[in-house]
C-alpha cells in the first residue's frame, strides 16, 4: 500500500522528518516535538536514510540540517520539494552565510532556523510553518531584506541590473554557487588555478559585490545562472 500523505489522515497528527546527525540536537528536538501531543516523528540521520524515510512517511513537515555524514541537505531539499511538493520544508543548521541561505530559499526550503538561536517553543514554530508562515532566524530575515531592497533597487534601473558577464565568468560564477574550490573550478574549466581568482575579481566588479554569496544572488537574481 503506498504511504498515506498527511494531508490524507483523518486526524490532525503532523508528520515530521527529522534529518540531524547530532544526537543530543536531535533527541532534543524530536522530545519537544512528541511532547506537543499532535506530531508524529521520524528521524534520520544520514542523506542515505532521509531519502528512505521519505519514501516511507511523505511528510508533511521536513526539518534538516545542510552538513549531513554522507551528503548535503540541499540535495533532500530538492528532492523533497519535487517528489512531496505538499511537504514544508524547515532548515535548522549552523550555517548561516548568504550562500547557504540564498541556496535553501531557492531549492525550495520556506523556513530557515540558526542551531544558536533556537525558538523556546519548537512545537509552535513548526505550526507556523504548516500554517503558511515562515520562521526564519533573525539574523537572516534582516540579510534578506536587505538583499531585496538591493534587488528592487535595481529593478527601478533596468539598465544598470545586467551584468555583461563573459561566458567563461558565467561558468566560473556557477562553481562558485555549486560551492566548488578555486582548483575544482580550474579543473572543471581546464584553467590554471591562478588565473581564477582573476576572473572572480572581474565577477565582482561587474555585479558590484564583494562576497561569494552576494555575487551568488544578483547572478540568481538577474538569470545569469539557476541552480
Amino acid at each position: 500500500m503506498a504511504p498515506q500523505s498527511a494531508e490524507a489522515r483523518p486526524d490532525k497528527t503532523i508528520t515530521v522528518l527529522l534529518v540531524e546527525d547530532d544526537s543530543p540536537t536531535c533527541a532534543r528536538l524530536r522530545d519537544a516535538l512528541a511532547g506537543a501531543g499532535e506530531f508524529e516523528v521520524t528521524t534520520a540521520a544520514t542523506l542515505k536514510e532521509a531519502r528512505a524515510a521519505l519514501k516511507d512517511v511523505r511528510p508533511r513537515v521536513l526539518l534538516t540540517d545542510l552538513q549531513l555524514p554522507d551528503g548535503h541537505g540541499m540535495d533532500l531539499i530538492r528532492q523533497t520539494r519535487l517528489d512531496c511538493p505538499d511537504t514544508e520544508i524547515m532548515v535548522i543548521s549552523i550555517l548561516g552565510d548568504e550562500q547557504s541561505v540564498i541556496s535553501a530559499i531557492m531549492a525550495g526550503a520556506t523556513g530557515y532556523l540558526l542551531k544558536d538561536a533556537f525558538p523556546t517553543d519548537i512545537a509552535a514554530t513548526v505550526r507556523e510553518l504548516v500554517a503558511g508562515h515562515s520562521p526564519i532566524s533573525a539574523s537572516i530575515a534582516r540579510f534578506i531584506v536587505r538583499r531585496t531592497q538591493r534587488a528592487a533597487a535595481g529593478a527601478a534601473h533596468p539598465a544598470l541590473n545586467t551584468a555583461k558577464l563573459t561566458p567563461r565568468e558565467i561558468d566560473i560564477l556557477w562553481g562558485i554557487a555549486k560551492g566548488f574550490s578555486y582548483a575544482e573550478i580550474a579543473g572543471h574549466l581546464g584553467l590554471s588555478r591562478q588565473t581564477v581568482p582573476g576572473h572572480i575579481k572581474s565577477i565582482y566588479r561587474k555585479l558590484e559585490v564583494n562576497t561569494r554569496g552576494e555575487a551568488v544572488f544578483e547572478a540568481l537574481q538577474q538569470g545569469l545562472i539557476r541552480l
